[in-house]
C-alpha cells in the first residue's frame, strides 16, 4: 500500500525487529551462513553500466552438447563405445553442427571413440557428416595435448581442440600451487604446444576455457584470454572460441551476465572471437545464467541435452532451446520427437529424466488441478474454433492455451496425458477426458453431478483415475445394465403419423409396458415418444417429470453410439440417467425407462 513501510525481516545485527508484524517474524536458522561471502565482493566486476537488461533474444546461439565428455564424466557408469556412438548419432540427427565428443587423454575409451570418427570416414561410411565440427578436450599439459592431437589425426571434419586451465584464486592456491604469473606461463606454453602440433592443419581451430571463470579476477582472466587469442592469431576466417564457464555456480544470474558483458566489451580482437559460455547448475539457475549471458554478448552455449553433469548438472540445452521456441524463435535444433530423444539419452546415460523436468518430463503437460483443467479444456476448444475460422490447420494457428506454454504436439506429444484426474481435479478435467477418449460431451449440469461421484471415489481411494476408469464410473452412475427380470420394462413402441388434413399430420404412439409381469398397451396421439412413455407410466402410477434431455454421440462418424442423458425430478431433487444405443430413439427410451425404474425404486423404498 502507498505510504506503508514494511520492516525488514532482521536487522543488520541479526535481531528480529520488535515491531515486525506477525507475518514477518521469521527466526534464525541453525545454519552457519556467516562462513560464506557474496561472490561479488570476492571478484567485483568493473562494470558500472550494462546493456544486457534491455536486450532481447532474437535468434538461437550456437549449441554445443557436451554429454559425451562433460556429461559422461559425471556418470556413475560412463558410456561404453556403443552408447557413445548411439548418442552421437542422435545429436547428428537432431541437427547439432558442433559436438564435443570426448577427453581422449583421460581414457582409452574416449581416445578410441575419437579414432572411430577418423576410421569410419576412411572406410567411406562416416558417422560424422562433413559439416559437423568435432571438439576434443585437453588440459594445458604437453603430454596430454600430444595425446589429444594424436587422437584427431586423419579426421577430415572441422576439429576444435579445446584447452582448459583453472584460473580462480582458490584453485590457483589450493589445487595448482601457482600464482598469476606462473599460471599464465603454463597456459601460454599449452597454447604454444597446440599451435606447434596443429598450426598447419587447415581444418583445426582452437578453444580456451579459463575454468572457474566466474570466480576469477576479471582483469586477470581478460589478460590471459587476450594473450591466448594473440598467440593463436585469431582472425575472422579462423576465430578462436573463448569459453567462459560458471564451473561452480555461486552467484545470482545477473552477476554472471555482468561478467560476460565485461568480457564482451573488453576483449581484444572481439570480431575474431566466438564468445562461449558453459554454465553449471549448482544454484539451480543455470538456465537463467545462460539466457542472460546470451543477452550480454555470448554467441555459443555448451551444455547437456537434459542437463546432466557434475554435481547438480550442466545447463540444460533442451530447456534453453524450447524456451526460445516458446517465444517464436527457431531453436535450430529438432526436438519434434522429444520422447525418442529422452529414450535415447536415458539408455545411454542409464539415468531417468525426472517426471517434472521442463518440457520432457512425463507430467509437465499434465494438469490435475480442477481450475487448471477447466482453463485448458476451454483453451483447446477456443483454439480449434479459431483455427477453423481462420481456415488453417490447428498445428499452424497461434497458440494461446492457458497453462501450456507450447503445444505438446510440437514436440511429438499427444494430448492424452494433458489432463489427468485425481482428488484435486474438477468437472472440467473429468469432462475433458470423457470427451477426448470417448467422444462424449457432457452438459455442464451433468459435469457437476458426475464430478460428485468421481470425487467420492478419489477421496475414498486416494488414487488417480484413468479415462477408462472414468467411463466405468460413468456407467455405474448413469448406465445401469438392464435386468432381464426387471419389474418395469418397455416391450413395445410404435410411432406412426396420421394425416389430419392435406397439410397437417399428428403422431400416434403405441406404448407397451410390462409392469410386474403384466403387459399394458396404450395409444397416445399428438405427442412424441418421450411424452407418450411418460403418460403411459403415469397411468400405472409412476409420475416421471422429465426436466431436460440431451443427446450426444460417443465417437465421430456414422457408426457411433448415441447417448441420451435425461434429467428428471427424483425424490431428493433433480437426477440424471443415461441410455446408450446405435439408435438415437432406442438410447432415448432406454434413458427414460431407467429414470422410471429409479423413481419406482425410490417410491417403494420410501413406503417401507
Amino acid at each position: 500500500m502507498p505510504g506503508t513501510a514494511f520492516p525488514t525481516i532482521a536487522t543488520p545485527s541479526g535481531a528480529v525487529p520488535a515491531d515486525a508484524p506477525a507475518w514477518n517474524r521469521q527466526r534464525h536458522s541453525q545454519m552457519p551462513s556467516h562462513r560464506y561471502t557474496d561472490v561479488f565482493h570476492r571478484v567485483p566486476v568493473p562494470l558500472t553500466e550494462r546493456s544486457w537488461p534491455s536486450n532481447r533474444l532474437t535468434h538461437a546461439p550456437l549449441w554445443v552438447p557436451v554429454d559425451l565428455r562433460d556429461g559422461n564424466q559425471a556418470l556413475a557408469e560412463p558410456m561404453d563405445p556403443a552408447r557413445k556412438r548411439r548418442l552421437f548419432e542422435l545429436f547428428v540427427a537432431m541437427g547439432y553442427k558442433e559436438i564435443e565428443i570426448g577427453y581422449p587423454s583421460a581414457s582409452q575409451t574416449d581416445f578410441d571413440f575419437v579414432r572411430l570418427i577418423a576410421q569410419t570416414a576412411a572406410s567411406g561410411e562416416p558417422i560424422a557428416p562433413d559439416d559437423v565440427t568435432i571438439v576434443v578436450f585437453t588440459p594445458a599439459r604437453r603430454e596430454l595435448i600430444e595425446r589429444t592431437v594424436e587422437s584427431v589425426r586423419g579426421i577430415r571434419n572441422p576439429v576444435v581442440i579445446h584447452m582448459y586451465a583453472a584460473t580462480a584464486p582458490t584453485w590457483r592456491d589450493i589445487v595448482l600451487n601457482h600464482d598469476r604469473t606462473s599460471l599464465t606461463r603454463l597456459i601460454m606454453n599449452g597454447a604454444a604446444d597446440i599451435l606447434r602440433l596443429t598450426g598447419d592443419a587447415a581444418n583445426v581451430r582452437y578453444e580456451f576455457s579459463p575454468e572457474v571463470f566466474n570466480l576469477t579476477e576479471p582483469d586477470f582472466v581478460l589478460d590471459v584470454c587476450n594473450e591466448v587469442t594473440q598467440l593463436w592469431d585469431a582472425s575472422h576466417d579462423r576465430p578462436v572460441i573463448l569459453n567462459l564457464p560458471a564451473t561452480v555456480e555461486v552467484a545470482t544470474p545477473n552477476v554472471y551476465a555482468d561478467q560476460i558483458e565485461y568480457m564482451h566489451r573488453s576483449l581484444a580482437r572481439r570480431d575474431s572471437v566466438i564468445l562461449s559460455v558453459h554454465p553449471h547448475n549448482d544454484r539451480g539457475t543455470g538456465i537463467a545464467c545462460a539466457e542472460l549471458a546470451v543477452l550480454a554478448g555470448a554467441q555459443r552455449v555448451e551444455g547437456c541435452v537434459f542437463g546432466n553433469g557434475e554435481r547438480t548438472g550442466n545447463v540444460d540445452i533442451a530447456t534453453l532451446a524450447l524456451n526460445l521456441h516458446a517465444q517464436g524463435i527457431d531453436p535450430m535444433i529438432d526436438f519434434s520427437d522429444i520422447d525418442e530423444v529422452r529414450r535415447t539419452v536415458e539408455f545411454c546415460t542409464r539415468m531417468p529424466v525426472p517426471e517434472r523436468h521442463p518440457y520432457v518430463g512425463d507430467l509437465v503437460h499434465t494438469a490435475f488441478s480442477g481450475t487448471h483443467q477447466d482453463a485448458i479444456r476451454k483453451g483447446f476448444a477456443e483454439h480449434r474454433e479459431r483455427a477453423a475460422a481462420q481456415g488453417v490447420p490447428e498445428s499452424e494457428a497461434a497458440w494461446r492455451v492457458p497453462y501450456l506454454p507450447i503445444d505438446p504436439a510440437d514436440i511429438g506429444r499427444s494430448y492424452d496425458a494433458v489432463i489427468r484426474v485425481n482428488s484435486q481435479s474438477g468437472k472440467g478435467g473429468i469432462a475433458y477426458l470423457l470427451e477426448t477418449e470417448y467422444g462424449l460431451t457432457l452438459p455442464r449440469r451433468v459435469q457437476i453431478d458426475f464430478a460428485r461421484h468421481v470425487q467420492q471415489h478419489t477421496d475414498d481411494t486416494g488414487a488417480e483415475v484413468t479415462a477408462e476408469h472414468l467411463w466405468s464410473l460413468f456407467e455405474d452412475a448413469y448406465l445401469p445394465t438392464p435386468d432381464s427380470s426387471a419389474a418395469l420394462e418397455l416391450v413395445a413402441l410404435d410411432v406412426t403419423e396420421e394425416a389430419v388434413t392435406d397439410h397437417e399430420a399428428v403422431e400416434r404412439v403405441r406404448v407397451g409396458l410390462c409392469v410386474d409381469g403384466a403387459e399394458h398397451v396404450s395409444e397416445h396421439v399428438g405427442v412424441g415418444p418421450v411424452e407418450a412413455i411418460a403418460q403411459a407410466l403415469a397411468a400405472r402410477g409412476i409420475r416421471l417429470d422429465v426436466l431436460s434431455l440431451v443427446q450426444a454421440s460417443m465417437t465421430a462418424g456414422n457408426d457411433s453410439d448415441a447417448v441420451t442423458l435425461v434429467e428428471f425430478r427424483g425424490a431428493d431433487g433433480p437426477r440424471w440417467v443415461a441410455g446408450r444405443d446405435r439408435s438415437v430413439l432406442t438410447s432415448t427410451t432406454a434413458a427414460v425407462m431407467a429414470a422410471a425404474r429409479v423413481l419406482r425404486h425410490e417410491s417403494a423404498f420410501s413406503a417401507v
